[in-house]
């Protein structure tokens, strides 16, 4: 079992940056990659990227590149998702999601955490 623990969110200005960190615990040596979601109001979960922790690989939707970075420390399985240039759009709730023995862009990762809420200030 793996537990992940989001946090970082909170009300920021248009522009400005924002670093969120997911802790994991429990069997983390178990963890192939870790993603990230975000989910704005009224609409679905969307996945923004990941990080596959052999090579410390990170992949990215097109419509997040150059704002989004992923990174982690691979000791500890925590992963961190720096988004800069923050829009109103990226107002929402972003959580994050481990996997075992795949991407987490292509199946079921079956380890989330609560989430943390982001709200960007135009």
């Amino acid at each position: 079992q793996v537990e992940l623990v989001e946090s970082g969110g909170g009300l920021v200005q248009a522009g400005r940056s924002l670093r969120l960190s997911c802790a994991a615990s429990g069997r983390t040596a178990s963890v192939y990659a870790t993603g990230w979601f975000r989910q704005a109001p009224g609409k679905g979960r969307e996945f923004v990227g990941e990080i596959i922790w052999s090579g410390g690989i990170t992949w990215y939707p097109d419509f997040v590149k150059g704002r989004f970075t992923i990174s982690g420390d691979d000791a500890n399985k925590t992963a961190y998702l720096q988004i800069d240039n923050l829009k109103p759009e990226d107002t929402g709730v972003y959580y994050c999601a481990a996997d075992p023995t795949e991407e987490v862009r292509k199946g079921a990762p079956p380890y989330w955490g609560q989430g943390t809420q982001v709200t960007v200030s135009s």
